[in-house]
């Protein structure tokens, strides 16, 4: 009996290198995926801008409590975003008053 069709295989490898973007600690995980997670924060782009004066606003703020540390970790653990500074969305809970714990940074 087959269970997997040839074009399976990708899908499923697709999956597996999704579950790894997910914050492993403290049994606290994102229940979205990268892509997701990245769409939840459009309101804080301008926030985020390599050497933005910007502040976050209401809006962003709202979208970074409601997204949670764990996946804030996962977006900036993960690929590279052109136009978002890592740092920057790092600083996005403090700015906020999220009190969010300090994400552990993969290199």
């Amino acid at each position: 009996m087959k269970f997997f069709g040839p074009k399976a295989l990708p899908v499923f490898l697709f999956g597996l290198v999704l579950t790894g973007f997910v914050d492993k600690g403290e049994g606290n995980a994102c229940s979205r995926t990268f892509f997701t997670a990245l769409v939840q924060l459009i309101p804080c782009r301008a926030a985020v801008a390599p050497f933005s004066p910007i502040p976050p606003s209401e809006t962003c703020c709202n979208a970074i409590k409601a997204l949670g540390q764990p996946c804030l970790c996962v977006i900036v653990n993960g690929p590279p975003i052109s136009g978002v500074d890592r740092n920057m969305a790092l600083q996005l809970p403090e700015k906020c008053t999220a009190n969010f714990e300090p994400c552990d940074i993969m290199k």
